[in-house]
């Protein structure tokens, strides 16, 4: 079975874009991914492409073909629909096309245009990533379901709205240097304390924003990279993907979450590492409890533990584990098919030195990406390691 190399990446700003379409984002994000990777478009034997709200933002179904086109790509392609993890669970199946020697060069990617809808628009849209029946229909959005989250962890292990407000200041400051960032803007801990209030616990600056973008990577074998002589340092040599139920109703738990649990414990299996062996790590943050959450499923801190991580220091870019060094959603912002990839994106070039935040972690060869959908109904991990 072959390694799967990542031959190149690209992404668009992130941020505001109304006025572009979904398939002129993907067109450009594919076109950096190429120019990096020195792969030929005619090598590409399949496209996987993760969408969420294609059809209420764009009135456009059947993306597969039309960002392929626009990626200028004549291959099978194909769209996968997970919530906010819908590019992670693109980039798994490529990952495993890959390996099982069903394709040796694979173009894997998302977009999400969200800004037309408007804020009313969007959180609507948003919304039907929950269970209709039992949490739509009663009014629930994101950010309550998350303040139910982190309700439910606070009264389970402790914390405070100042921890989430140190998670919102990090990323920021991470986000600072990112060019690709929707926010490359400083915040205090007092001015995220003092922010209107969204969702009980949760204020504006514990959510993430709002975003327009997309996202690629090219995603090759090792005997393609060796064959065309292709500087592409960095594998992927773990991938996992879990599940929960969709309503919170029906969960055990509403302070953990397993779906990311047993993404984390499959693609650390995979790769044949454990948590102390991870350098660095971009999580999905849609919320702060949300980083909590992920830092502690991928067994970095033991349940209670995670939620003082950034007060203390261990988070941050001087940290010892320095955790989305691309601002993360907060700050980059999440435009919500792109997502996954964006990670993918992010953390390849901070292990291969080219990125404004590398110099943080100058020494790291292991890093981690965490995608979630929903209140993380489904979660996909992928391991990257940099080869010697």
């Amino acid at each position: 079975m072959t390694g799967v190399r990542i031959a190149g990446v690209g992404l668009t700003h992130f941020g505001k874009h109304p006025e572009r379409t979904g398939r002129d984002l993907f067109a450009e994000a594919s076109e950096h991914a190429f120019a990096d990777s020195d792969v030929s478009h005619d090598d590409i034997e399949a496209l996987y492409y993760g969408n969420f709200m294609g059809e209420l933002a764009e009135h456009q179904g059947h993306q597969g073909p039309l960002m392929a086109e626009a990626a200028g790509v004549r291959a099978p392609a194909t769209r996968y629909e997970s919530a906010c993890a819908s590019s992670g669970v693109a980039i798994r199946q490529a990952v495993k096309d890959v390996r099982n020697g069903e394709a040796d060069a694979i173009l894997v990617g998302g977009a999400e245009r969200m800004n037309n809808l408007g804020t009313a628009g969007t959180t609507e849209a948003l919304a039907i990533a929950a269970d209709d029946l039992y949490e739509v229909r009663a009014g629930i959005t994101f950010p309550g379901a998350y303040a139910l989250m982190a309700r439910a962890y606070f009264e389970k292990y402790g914390g405070s709205k100042e921890d989430l407000a140190h998670i919102a200041v990090k990323n920021h400051e991470h986000a600072l240097p990112n060019e690709h960032a929707q926010f490359q803007k400083e915040i205090s801990v007092e001015q995220a304390l003092d922010a209107p209030m969204i969702a009980e616990p949760l204020g504006l600056f514990d959510a993430c924003p709002i975003t327009d973008g997309a996202s690629a990577a090219v995603l090759v074998s090792d005997e393609y990279a060796e064959e065309h002589g292709l500087d592409a340092p960095v594998s992927i040599t773990g991938t996992g993907q879990g599940g929960d139920r969709m309503a919170l109703q029906g969960r055990k738990h509403l302070a953990r979450s397993p779906a990311a649990e047993e993404a984390a414990e499959e693609a650390y299996a995979e790769a044949g590492i454990d948590a102390s062996d991870v350098d660095v790590a971009e999580v999905h943050d849609c919320f702060t409890i949300a980083e909590v959450l992920a830092l502690e499923a991928l067994d970095f801190y033991a349940p209670g533990e995670g939620i003082g991580a950034a007060r203390r220091g261990e988070t941050t870019r001087d940290g010892e584990r320095p955790v989305n060094l691309s601002g993360g959603l907060k700050a980059k912002g999440h435009p919500v098919g792109a997502t996954g990839t964006s990670q993918l994106v992010e953390m390849t070039r901070i292990l291969r030195g080219d990125h404004p935040n590398s110099d943080a972690v100058p020494d790291a060869k292991t890093g981690v990406a965490h995608n979630a959908g929903g209140t993380v109904a489904s979660a996909t991990v992928h391991v990257l390691e940099v080869q010697e």
